[in-house]
């Protein structure tokens, strides 16, 4: 029998949308929380580690973001087919990461003129850093390791699409390897079809 699982996030994608979109491409059901901001406050208590995400599977809770979806890619097959591409795809994943928070402070969080014009300075060094590391390692044919859709794939799709859609558009036109795989993703139907149907969420990331 399947496992039920039960993703609670904010109505936002950032640190949550990884999992969402590993269930999307697998084709494997859940149900989708979405906590709105205004509830928090009397939901944090009840989480395990005063945080969100968490993920239910079968009365079990899982904490952290990338632990749950790194739980998602194996249990979808999506983490690697091999011990030595599995390593490769956590490394680009932690890579990767740090922009998250990065994005968010420079395009929604930094009210103050002057701060956020130093966050965006900030986030475009660090993009051009990570994103110039990534395109060294990226393989050549549309998949970040070897020569199928990964979860590191789809945490670098759902980066480059708040740079791209969101920040700066035409920004991976410096990396070709990883505009590759940006474009792989998101010709994939099944995540073709959530990103036509995804809520639109509380803010743009």
């Amino acid at each position: 029998m399947a496992p039920k699982y039960k993703f609670t996030y904010f109505d936002v994608r950032a640190r949550g949308e990884p999992t969402r979109l590993l269930f999307a491409a697998a084709g494997v059901e859940y149900e989708d929380v979405r906590v709105r901001r205004d509830d928090w406050a009397a939901l944090k208590p009840t989480m395990p580690m005063g945080q969100l995400p968490i993920l239910e599977v079968d009365g079990v809770t899982l904490c952290q973001s990338m632990t749950i979806a790194r739980f998602v890619a194996r249990e979808t097959g999506m983490d690697g087919k091999t011990k030595l591409e599995r390593a490769q795809a956590d490394a680009f994943v932690d890579e990767l990461e740090d922009l998250v928070p990065k994005l968010a402070m420079a395009m929604i969080f930094t009210t103050d003129e002057n701060e956020k014009a130093e966050k965006v300075k900030e986030l475009d060094k660090a993009i051009a850093e990570k994103l110039g590391k990534c395109e060294k390692l990226s393989g050549p044919d549309g998949h970040l390791v070897g020569n199928s859709m990964l979860w590191c794939d789809l945490v670098l799709y759902n980066i480059a699409y708040d740079i791209e859609e969101v920040y700066k558009s035409g920004t991976l036109q410096d990396y070709p390897k990883l505009a590759k795989v940006y474009d792989t993703v998101r010709s994939d139907p099944r995540i073709a079809k959530w990103i036509a149907e995804r809520p639109a969420g509380q803010f743009n990331i």
